[in-house]
């Protein structure tokens, strides 16, 4: 009897499945059909203006006059590419998306180049004040940048600046700079120390460590903050409209301009407007991974 109550009381009871949480639940309901079809139409949905630009680029004057653009579906003769050949004959139209090119290009790879280097400064060299320093640039994320427009307009017209592509190119280079390097040492300090102290021990300086290992390391947080920086430059309008002048105003200032001035000339707004969109949003689009890893990497540590 002793040893049939002992093996009795041994004996481990079965134990039921545990129930999901409440989160796992609702993630798995989440990646149901219907809802991944319920995403494809609200991401459809949210083109709907893209296209509709598109089409209405591809029509003439008197038939955006005339009809809405989904006309074209049932009327596909009204397709014509006459808009966007008077709009390479627009002087305007044209100097003005070279300029957001010559804005927009050295203005995102400036940030990226002395982001990258502050961004390794802060996160792995020792120097007096540095968690200091590296506060009172993350502070700079809280200044608005309409707080700085008249000051720094000021100081532009003084030195010679102001109404030049050098000056907005300095702007948005100098509002871009906190976000990037919060960005950059955030996602460089969780490098491991062993990996670099393997490269210091193998001869490399500062300068070749930086090239050959974080750099290369560093590619998802990089390739987000390019990616933000671009967007955010080819997208201004404020900047522009205060620090450009007519012989350097980008393709956002240009368009509004046309708007002023020639109110009726659509032919030429719709595919100017649908150009100034498409190349940010396929830049988006075709690196849209490395964005949001960048972003949660960089931001999460």
């Amino acid at each position: 009897m002793t040893a049939l109550a002992t093996d009795t009381r041994g004996t481990i009871p079965p134990t039921s499945p545990a129930r999901p949480s409440l989160g796992a639940r609702i993630t798995h309901a989440l990646g149901g059909p219907l809802v991944r079809v319920l995403l494809v139409l609200v991401g459809l949905f949210w083109l709907v203006p893209t296209i509709g630009l598109l089409i209405s680029s591809l029509r003439s004057p008197d038939d955006m006059s005339a009809s809405g653009w989904w006309t074209v579906f049932t009327k596909p003769s009204q397709l014509t590419f006459g808009s966007y050949q008077k709009l390479l004959e627009n002087g305007d139209i044209t100097h003005s998306l070279l300029n957001t090119v010559l804005i927009t290009v050295p203005a995102t790879v400036l940030v990226v180049v002395i982001g990258s280097l502050a961004g390794y400064a802060f996160a792995w060299m020792e120097f007096p004040g540095r968690d200091w320093w590296f506060l009172g640039v993350v502070s700079l994320l809280v200044v608005p940048v309409q707080v700085a427009l008249i000051p720094i307009a000021e100081l532009f017209g003084k030195i010679g600046l102001f109404g030049t592509i050098l000056g907005v190119v300095l702007f948005h280079t100098g509002f871009g700079l906190p976000f990037a390097v919060f960005l950059l040492r955030n996602f460089f300090a969780e490098i491991p120390r062993e990996l670099l102290e393997a490269a210091r021990l193998d001869g490399a300086g500062e300068l070749r460590l930086f090239a050959r290992v974080v750099m290369p390391l560093g590619g998802p947080a990089i390739a987000s903050l390019g990616i933000f920086q671009f967007l955010w430059v080819w997208n201004d309008m404020l900047v522009a409209l205060v620090f450009t002048k007519s012989g350097t105003q980008p393709i956002t200032v240009a368009l509004q301009t046309q708007v002023r001035q020639f109110g009726n000339n659509i032919d030429v707004l719709a595919p100017g407007a649908f150009i100034s969109m498409v190349i940010p949003l396929a830049v988006f689009f075709a690196f849209q991974r490395q964005f949001v890893s960048g972003v949660m990497a960089g931001a999460v540590k």
